[in-house]
């Protein structure tokens, strides 16, 4: 009788021991996933803290110099490429983050892009009759997508943006510090295949990682008037 009473005690001892296993179990895999959520949150808010500097950096050349940098000679070159753009794929790349002398990557380690509209790129500018031309579009509920800044046609009259700066994030496209581009790791993401190979209008929002900020024409021409190198 004591035997069996010994035994059950050891099984139900043991059964303790097995679910205190299992919660220790489930308790670090939480721990675990948290972790991660806090790493990636963290990294986006670096990457935005970066972006904005990116667009200080660029008012304030332009304040300097009467217009905007052109895109970086390459992925692993960030001074300033030597040649005026010829055209809006001519002024789309990568930031010239020593130009500007920032960071010139995001917190997945990718180089960070950056398009400028041609006759902002080119001093003097002309402010009563340079056009911006670079916009933002966003998907709206039902699908459809919305211009978030800038509008269809741009003229004179309708400004859109004069720059566009982003982070291609973490899933899907991008180029290495070391000049590599990266394979595409999402699936369906053709909206980052769009912003990969956007010259004037790129995508916002839920359906991309991509995490973008833009110059506004009336800050640049503010500081640009301040600074008294805006004709």
């Amino acid at each position: 009788m004591m035997r069996a009473h010994a035994l059950t005690t050891q099984r139900g001892a043991a059964l303790l021991l097995l679910v205190a296993l299992l919660g220790l179990g489930a308790a670090s895999l939480l721990i675990s996933a948290f972790g991660r959520q806090d790493a990636e949150a963290a990294r986006q808010q670096r990457t935005l803290a970066t972006l904005a500097q990116a667009r200080e950096a660029l008012i304030g050349f332009a304040a300097a110099n009467g217009r905007l940098p052109r895109p970086a000679s390459s992925a692993i070159d960030g001074r300033e490429r030597a040649a005026e753009c010829a055209s809006d794929a001519d002024c789309s790349g990568f930031l010239p983050w020593v130009a500007l002398g920032v960071a010139g990557l995001d917190a997945w380690g990718k180089v960070l892009r950056y398009s400028v509209t041609p006759e902002m790129s080119r001093a003097p500018i002309v402010s009563f009759s340079a056009v911006a031309n670079r916009t933002v579009l966003q998907h709206k509920a039902q699908g459809s997508l919305a211009y978030v800044a800038g509008q269809e046609q741009c003229d004179v009259s309708a400004q859109c943006l004069p720059a566009v700066v982003f982070s291609q994030g973490k899933e899907g496209y991008g180029t290495a510090a070391n000049g590599v581009k990266l394979a595409n790791s999402g699936r369906g993401n053709i909206d980052e295949a769009a912003n990969e190979a956007a010259t004037t209008s790129f995508v916002t929002g839920n359906t991309v990682d991509d995490m973008l900020v833009w110059v506004t024409l009336p800050a640049l021409y503010q500081r640009m008037r301040a600074a008294r190198t805006l004709p």
